[in-house]
């Protein structure tokens, strides 16, 4: 019977400190860079920070094989990947045309 109740604390635990369900995998984010950079050849194609939960949302990627990364990088150096894929493509960005809108 204590067995029962040590397994289903340690479960109802770790459910409580689960990361997000969309994230894959979470480590220090120097680790998730170098198996990024080493085992897929991606590097950083675009940042922006998600200013209401005050972290970095990243995007690999490897414009040779196509395959790509998204990570969310907490201020305490944990990344999560939130998405990864193949078929990845950047489009240029226009310059905002001048003047006044309305």
């Amino acid at each position: 019977m204590f067995k029962r109740l040590l397994t289903t604390g340690l479960l109802f635990g770790m459910a409580a400190t689960a990361p997000p369900a969309l994230a894959q995998g979470c480590a220090p984010r120097d680790h998730i860079v170098e198996r990024l950079k080493e085992g897929y050849a991606e590097s950083l194609a675009g940042a922006g920070l998600q200013a209401s939960a005050m972290a970095m949302l990243e995007v690999w990627s490897n414009p040779e094989s196509g395959s790509f990364t998204v990570l969310l990088t907490n201020p305490d150096g944990v990344s999560c990947i939130l998405s990864h894929g193949s078929d990845y493509y950047t489009i240029e960005q226009l310059a905002e045309a001048e003047g006044e809108l309305g």
